[in-house]
């Protein structure tokens, strides 16, 4: 696997589930990984783990400092950034909105939809002074269908869709490749948390019907080469059978 040989990402959320995953594919395909989230020891054991190259950067996505910084680690340590995935996002608070905490519904917009701001808002800039670069946003269905008890997750899913859409109208002529991904449901520790929660449909799925977070990965290296090209702009997903297939993956 050479598919990135050169290229540096920087990857959001990527202490475990579709984050680590993605690091780990990324580096077996010849790439510089920039690991960010909010605990430290999990990213610092992910890059032992990987090796040289990989880069740890404890980051909170909801603040713009932070994420300035890390994007401007990854620069001086690799040269540029080629790849950015948005990838952080959290599902609670999982309640009725007429019961939902404040706080903690904020603290949702911070990381799910300013943290993706704030990720392309601290790249953008350097992309076009390179001369390209891919960003791609991880999405959801709930971004485009409402569900009971996630108005925080489905809010601020939609605007993330949005605002991908808008960073590839604006930056598409510029040598910049903007998509999205929409995987479906993933085995990973946030569908515990809504299985745990029972509050709506998707809690009660069998964890049978749930994709292995590899397969998300795989979708977000293929989307970094030249055979998605045809998507720029789009919001891929992963319950499409033929885009499966395109990719190699069974099931």
């Amino acid at each position: 696997m050479g598919e990135l040989k050169g290229k540096t990402a920087v990857i959001t959320g990527a202490s475990r589930g579709i984050g680590a995953s993605t690091a780990r594919l990324f580096a077996e395909a010849g790439a510089n990984v920039v690991l960010l989230a909010r605990s430290g020891s999990a990213i610092d054991a992910l890059a032992a783990e990987i090796g040289g190259q990989a880069l740890a950067v404890p980051c909170d996505v909801g603040s713009f400092r932070a994420v300035q910084a890390a994007v401007d680690a990854a620069a001086e340590r690799h040269g540029g950034v080629d790849i950015l995935i948005n990838n952080a996002a959290v599902i609670e608070p999982i309640a009725l909105l007429s019961a939902t905490d404040p706080a903690a519904w904020s603290m949702a917009i911070d990381i799910n939809l300013k943290g993706v701001y704030h990720g392309m808002r601290a790249v953008i800039p350097l992309m076009i002074g390179t001369g390209g670069g891919t960003i791609i946003t991880i999405s959801s269905g709930a971004a485009h269908n409402p569900l009971e008890g996630w108005s925080a997750y489905c809010a601020s899913k939609a605007g993330a869709a949005m605002l991908t859409a808008c960073a590839d109208r604006e930056n598409r002529g510029k040598g910049l490749r903007i998509m999205g991904l929409s995987p479906g449901t993933v085995a990973t520790d946030m569908q515990r948390e809504i299985r745990k929660s029972g509050i709506n449909p998707v809690s009660r799925l069998d964890w049978s019907e749930h994709i292995p977070p590899e397969w998300p990965a795989r979708a977000l290296l293929w989307m970094c080469t030249p055979d998605a090209d045809d998507f720029i702009g789009q919001e891929i997903s992963l319950r499409d059978s033929a885009i499966r297939k395109r990719i190699g993956l069974s099931g």
